[in-house]
């Protein structure tokens, strides 16, 4: 049975909350906490799965009682509940809580932000993993994107469309903004799959405040580098295979998902290089030494790869559920069930397409290590038919990158 913790300083709103859940009594076990000094004892004497807080409370508010959760019980999924009018008091909320959740909260929707965050425990069997994961309020990003960004919106001529195309050549970044505009915070009917809409949406002066006075991105600054492992590399491989993974014949409907999938497929290195460097080096040589796929390493080791820890950490941010599932299953499309070719399909071809024209061959007659192995994967997939026509379009995007 999942266990909340709800926390709110006015006795009414508390009392509403125990109305509305009430239906839910035989799936939680539900305690209410009149203040945040109140909740850190509960926290304190059991055990619990979410916490759900208002921002705006005397002494201790959200913000600063998430923040205390988050270092000392990050495992916990932290939501806030806030008012639509206080957009600057929950902005300071946005490095330390996984969801924000409109007020008045319809049950139905926070059922569903409770369940679906509690679910992803399913898909990382190492809790260290996932304390340090839940921890997590920002990502890694490049220390020129974070410049770039910075500059430009500082500038008042710079355009939402100059500054999303600065936003979209970082994994983090783009996960960031991803996670903020999808929070029922803002009331969106339907969930925003796009960099470009996710940058108009916010405006100027709302990324303003978050860039440069929350600071919610952090650049990446390893204590050392990271042999087999590089940023740069890895930014430039997220965006190729966006790029391809955008121009496969998807519904059209997918191609904004299978987009913003694809840049975010290998978040879950970037989490791996920033909380677990030596751990993620070992595995990385491991695999350079035996010619063999990380995620296969990965799998071996510990029974999950770096695409699942991914798609816990945007499961718990939030973002769309079939952006996270193509995450999740980037190198095992064929265990999900699908019909032609989807968002799952798509991230999986654009991975490997990415990987070939990165990876070639070294030499007339030659086959790199891995080069079999796509082979057959393109042959599980389907997709050899269409495979010498992707690889023509694929092998174009590269000049196109270096254009934009």
């Amino acid at each position: 049975m999942r266990r909340v913790l709800f926390v709110d300083d006015e006795p009414r709103i508390l009392d509403g909350l125990r109305r509305l859940l009430r239906p839910l009594r035989e799936e939680w076990e539900m305690a209410f906490a009149p203040g945040g000094e109140s909740a850190l004892a509960l926290l304190d004497a059991h055990p619990f799965d979410v916490i759900v807080s208002d921002m705006r409370m005397p002494g201790l508010d959200g913000a600063a009682l998430l923040n205390r959760v988050r270092d000392q019980y990050p495992q916990i999924v932290r939501i806030v509940l806030t008012g639509q009018t206080e957009m600057n008091t929950a902005l300071r909320a946005v490095p330390v809580a996984h969801q924000f959740l409109a007020k008045p909260c319809d049950p139905g929707v926070l059922r569903v932000a409770i369940e679906r965050a509690c679910h992803l425990q399913s898909l990382l069997n190492d809790d260290a993993i996932r304390q340090n994961v839940g921890a997590m309020g920002d990502l890694p990003s490049l220390p020129r994107t974070y410049h770039d960004l910075t500059r430009a919106l500082a500038d008042p001529d710079a355009s939402l469309q100059k500054v999303a195309r600065i936003v979209e050549r970082d994994v983090g970044i783009s996960a960031k903004i991803l996670q903020l505009v999808n929070s029922a915070f803002f009331g969106l009917s339907n969930s925003v799959t796009s960099v470009q809409s996710a940058v108009s949406y916010l405006g100027i002066a709302t990324l303003k405040n978050l860039v440069l006075s929350v600071e919610i991105f952090r650049v990446f600054q390893p204590k050392r580098a990271l042999r087999g492992f590089s940023l740069e590399g890895l930014q430039y491989h997220s965006r190729l295979t966006a790029h391809i993974a955008a121009r496969l014949p998807v519904p059209k409907h997918l191609t904004d998902t299978v987009f913003v999938a694809g840049m975010l497929h290998d978040v879950g290195k970037l989490i791996l290089a920033a909380k677990f460097s030596e751990r993620f080096e070992n595995t990385l040589t491991a695999a350079e030494k035996e010619h063999c796929a990380l995620h296969k390493v990965e799998e071996r080791e510990r029974g999950f790869t770096h695409a699942e820890i991914g798609a816990y950490l945007l499961g718990l941010w939030g973002i769309p559920f079939n952006v996270v599932e193509a995450v999740a299953f980037h190198h095992a499309a064929n265990e999900v069930a699908r019909q032609d070719l989807d968002a799952v399909s798509a991230v999986h071809v654009a991975d490997l397409l990415a990987h070939e024209i990165e990876d070639p061959p070294p030499g007339p007659g030659l086959e790199a290590p891995a080069a079999g192995n796509r082979d057959a994967e393109f042959e599980q997939l389907g997709v050899v038919e269409n495979l010498a026509q992707w690889r023509v379009m694929a092998a174009a995007m590269p000049a196109l990158l270096a254009e934009a």
